[in-house]
């Protein structure tokens, strides 16, 4: 197996563009990144593992999509700018075709959203990836889950049900499902988070929340969250 150096190096030490506010990136011990002046830091953790939030027949580019995706979704729901991303991937093996593709999707969405990769970690193992990522705000504008009131009008951003849907298909529950429902697997690998909204809502919404678990058990985190429920 190849070292965790030459992985990262390989693989990961490829953007085409690197945030200026990266005075440090991939090859040291550490990263170090430079906050705005009255900015408060923001930082998310999600992790994605086979068998769990993914299949092998999952195409390793909408794995390195999906794992930046989710959690540039939370830091949507704070109300957060998208800065800093670290990974940490464990392997059973190398598969150089795999890696290369999960390696495009991820620089893909980071590219996008103008975060930039700044460290990482691999080890062997079952197949899981690991991202922690970082992003900035004003201080004191976060959004948070706590601030609901009674009489509150509720909003959702997106369609509800599309990621059940889909993994129903994926899982051959709708053998016969049509072309218009087979184009919801694509939006179940590669979600889009909401950040630009996220942005717009400072100072606007009481509450926010990334609707992952479903509308009512997300709901139900505000309103205890809230005490209003």
């Amino acid at each position: 197996m190849q070292n965790e150096f030459n992985i990262i190096e390989h693989y990961f030490k490829r953007q085409e563009k690197q945030r200026s506010d990266v005075v440090i990136g991939i090859g040291d011990d550490g990263a170090v990144t430079q906050v705005q002046p009255e900015h408060q830091l923001v930082t998310v953790t999600d992790t994605l593992v086979e068998g769990v939030h993914f299949d092998q027949t999952t195409p390793a580019r909408a794995v390195g999509h999906k794992c930046i995706a989710v959690n540039l979704s939370d830091l949507a729901a704070m109300g957060a700018e998208p800065c800093w991303i670290s990974l940490a991937l464990t392997l059973p093996d190398i598969d150089e075709l795999w890696l290369n593709e999960f390696a495009a999707g991820l620089h893909e969405v980071c590219q996008y959203y103008g975060c930039t990769l700044i460290g990482g970690d691999t080890t062997r193992g079952p197949l899981t990836v690991t991202v922690t990522a970082q992003g900035q705000l004003p201080t004191g504008s976060a959004l948070t889950r706590d601030g609901a009131k009674a009489g509150d009008w509720l909003y959702v951003s997106g369609p509800l049900g599309d990621a059940g849907l889909a993994l129903d298909i994926t899982q051959q529950r709708y053998p016969k499902a049509s072309p218009h429902l087979q184009k919801l697997v694509e939006r179940l690998h590669y979600p889009t988070p909401r950040v630009a909204l996220g942005q717009s809502l400072r100072g606007v919404a009481s509450a926010c929340i990334d609707v992952s678990d479903g509308l009512l058990a997300d709901l139900q985190h505000i309103l205890s969250a809230s005490g209003v429920g």
